[in-house]
């Protein structure tokens, strides 16, 4: 068995985005500066992000001409009010499609989209 101990999403601006997954998750800041930020959770599980210049967010939902997405978080919450208050209080939006009723997706401020289910 080969453990997944964490996923790199590239960003314009990676501590930015790391500061954002550690307020919204509740994890800890670890590596940080200007080209690679991370954010630690349980298990010593990394999110962390990558500086890309050129970076373009995906369309959601997907469209054959624009950049699509290739990766998405799943965030299981308890209450998904109290998590979307949280998460557009600190800058994710939510997006206008929505597939399913038990499920919210938004995008982060970078523009990944990320989902929470209950």
């Amino acid at each position: 068995m080969i453990p997944l101990k964490g996923v790199v999403l590239d960003a314009p601006d990676p501590r930015q985005l790391a500061r954002f997954y550690c307020e919204l998750l509740g994890w800890q800041l670890g590596e940080d500066d200007e080209t690679w930020a991370t954010a630690i959770g349980p298990n010593d599980t990394k999110l962390s992000f990558q500086l890309e210049p050129n970076y373009r967010p995906p369309t959601w939902p997907s469209e054959t001409e624009k950049q699509q997405m290739q990766l998405h978080l799943d965030l299981q919450v308890d209450d998904l009010e109290a998590a979307h208050e949280r998460a557009t209080s600190l800058g994710a939006r939510l997006q206008e499609f929505q597939p399913q009723p038990d499920v919210r997706v938004y995008a982060d401020p970078a523009g990944h989209i990320f989902c929470f289910f209950a």
